[in-house]
């Protein structure tokens, strides 16, 4: 299936004009998010899915996430159930690169919440330490998680998907609070 997208400058010049669903997990959204975007993250996308429905028909959805690639994703599962979505080519990392200003709630009106990405660099950076500390104490064989992190990471950065970024995405740390989520889809609504 190919999905439709759009290039930053092409979605900057329509922002007005496109319902902007941000697929990132929480914390990501809250590091910086394109204009009027809303969370869904896409794990959460078929609760969501009725009000984007019903948006999508007063207006074309644009689904965002930080590369492309669970944007695509999203586009997929909603095409599958009907709806039509775009992907933002590069996600907000694009956007930026282009200098398109990102919203960044206040400090004091969310809570403090890592990216994405920084969980999982300390958590592969985690396991490879503990990985050598335990061959180099232990058992020689405790460095093979250290080499089993290091092929998962080349693996990532090859088909540029993340299995321990899914993984930690169903943390609750990076899980909405029911009442984000309830806003989110209440935004929908009125749109």
């Amino acid at each position: 299936m190919t999905i439709a997208a759009i290039d930053p400058l092409q979605a900057k010049a329509r922002l007005q004009e496109l319902i902007v669903i941000d697929v990132r997990t929480p914390g990501e959204y809250t590091d910086g998010h394109v204009p009027g975007a809303l969370n869904s993250p896409l794990d959460q996308l078929d609760r969501a899915l009725p009000d984007i429905r019903n948006a999508a028909e007063r207006g074309e959805v644009l689904v965002v996430c930080a590369s492309g690639v669970r944007s695509e994703k999203a586009c997929v599962q909603l095409a599958e159930k009907g709806v039509h979505a775009v992907a933002l080519s590069g996600g907000t990392g694009a956007w930026a690169a282009q200098g398109h200003e990102l919203n960044r709630p206040l400090a004091c009106e969310v809570k403090t919440a890592w990216s994405m990405d920084r969980q999982v660099r300390l958590t592969a950076g985690s396991l490879v330490l503990l990985g050598l500390a335990l061959g180099e104490f232990g058992p020689p064989a405790f460095r093979l998680l250290s080499a089993g992190i290091a092929g998962g990471l080349v693996f990532s950065a090859a088909t540029n998907t993340c299995g321990m970024a899914a993984m930690l995405g169903k943390l609750p740390c990076n899980r909405p609070r029911k009442a984000d989520l309830d806003a989110t889809l209440a935004r929908l609504r009125s749109l």
